[in-house]
């Protein structure tokens, strides 16, 4: 067998063989009397377009009204790095990116607003990768960010990261819903819910300076997200964050969702095979207290489509 079917086939089963440490009598879903107390902690969605897995995934976390009230201003961060198409897999679904902005505006938020900071040039990126365009579709607001203006400085108590400047919509927002494309990542091991906040920030050379791993857990000072929604419908198993070749993409065809940024993490690395303790970040965030890295002691749903 070829090592890129090989890899493949193995990522693809590690989601239903324990991929996500269900514990036992949760394989198949929350019990009915686990249901009936309250939302699961992380539901986990595979075999559907990411839209329809959005609808269900969110319904079984108590629906968006949970996290967005009427009249608030919501930021969107998806994924919109880079100047390369959808079916890279570099960048966040735009489907899946229209999806939650019509499901915040129909709950009565006042404001959608869309934000990244592009590493590649942020208009080519907005269009190659179609989530410019499902932006306007759908009635959200692509917050600009390609110039310094719109950062503010914020000090923090992080342990190496205590002054950075954040974009002014996320500063502003009532609500944070973090939306990552998830992939291998080259300098961080992975990049998924909350390597994404780096792209809230306008200098991201000095996390490169003063420690990749503990500035991307510390960004969670400034601000941790309502809802994490990962989106694992393909996947860019190496040579991430960007890709290098299709060889390097697995269809995966799966959504996570969390209000628990770090529990998201912790679930979306074991897809690609990883210990979540020893991603950097995950774990940095996890000891400062922003969430659970521990999955067999949360409420898990799985729902196979």
């Amino acid at each position: 067998m070829e090592r890129r079917e090989f890899l493949k086939k193995s990522l693809t089963l590690g989601l239903g063989a324990g991929v996500l440490c269900l514990p036992k009598g949760l394989r198949n879903g929350v019990s009915r009397a686990m249901a009936d107390e309250a939302p699961p902690d992380l539901v986990a969605l595979k075999g559907a377009s990411p839209q329809v897995m959005f609808d269900r995934g969110i319904a079984a976390l108590g629906g968006i009204g949970r996290f967005v009230k009427s009249g608030q201003t919501v930021v969107v961060k998806p994924n919109v790095s880079w100047d390369v198409p959808e079916d890279s897999a570099a960048n966040t679904s735009p489907e899946l990116v229209a999806r939650v902005i019509k499901h915040c505006l129909d709950a009565g938020a006042k404001r959608v607003v869309v934000l990244d900071h592009s590493i590649e040039y942020w208009e080519s990126s907005w269009s190659t990768s179609g989530v410019g365009a499902a932006v306007k579709a759908s009635g959200g607001v692509h917050a600009p960010a390609e110039s310094e203006g719109y950062y503010q400085k914020v000090d923090l108590a992080g342990s190496v990261l205590k002054t950075t400047q954040v974009h002014e919509a996320l500063l502003e927002s009532d609500v944070l819903i973090d939306i990552p494309v998830l992939k291998h990542h080259g300098g961080a091991g992975v990049s998924i819910a909350v390597k994404n906040l780096m792209g809230c920030v306008w200098n991201r050379g000095e996390y490169h300076s003063k420690g990749l791993q503990a500035c991307i857990a510390d960004f969670l000072y400034v601000r941790k997200p309502d809802l994490s929604i990962v989106d694992a419908h393909r996947v860019i198993t190496r040579h991430g964050p960007r890709g290098g070749s299709r060889d390097d993409i697995a269809a995966m065809n799966t959504l996570i969702l969390s209000p628990d940024i770090v529990a998201a993490d912790a679930a979306s690395a074991r897809l690609l095979g990883r210990e979540p303790r020893e991603i950097g970040h995950i774990r940095l965030a996890a000891e400062a207290g922003f969430g659970q890295i521990d999955l067999t002691k949360l409420k898990i749903q799985r729902l196979v489509l």
